[in-house]
């Protein structure tokens, strides 16, 4: 079942899917963020010079897709705490582009109050370009 959001432990249960989310990843959200990170390459934030390096154009810097994933976890879970979040990149992410992120519940420990999610970034073409894990800690 897909939970708009969560306030706590006991309203999460395994099989449980996050609302799918699309963030912007435009040139100009791509080039703020890559500013802010001090993560200035220009296979980032210039189409013909990610070209030149062999993409098909800009890429979604990795650690932007963490964030955005672990954004796609507070939106769903705002009171958590995402105590690890674990990415394999499985292929490109192309700036100006759609991205869908899924996720969900795969495993939930009523002892600590966390639940464990399989999480997933696809590209606009249906390529799955980054998986992950994360775990996920409840206060209440």
């Amino acid at each position: 079942m897909t939970m708009s959001t969560v306030s706590g432990f006991d309203e999460v249960e395994l099989g449980d899917e996050l609302p799918t989310d699309t963030p912007d990843v435009s040139m100009k959200q791509v080039t703020s963020f890559c500013h802010s990170a001090k993560h200035l390459f220009e296979r980032f934030t210039d189409h013909d010079a990610a070209r030149k390096e062999g993409f098909p154009g800009a890429i979604v810097p990795g650690i932007m897709s963490q964030g955005l994933l672990a954004a796609m976890i507070h939106k769903w879970a705002p009171g958590c705490t995402i105590k690890s979040i674990d990415t394999v990149f499985r292929g490109s992410l192309i700036v100006d582009s759609t991205i869908t992120m899924t996720g969900a519940v795969t495993d939930t420990d009523d002892d600590n109050k966390t639940v464990e999610l399989d999480l997933t970034i696809v590209a606009e073409d249906g390529r799955t370009g980054v998986i992950g894990t994360a775990l996920v800690e409840f206060l209440n």
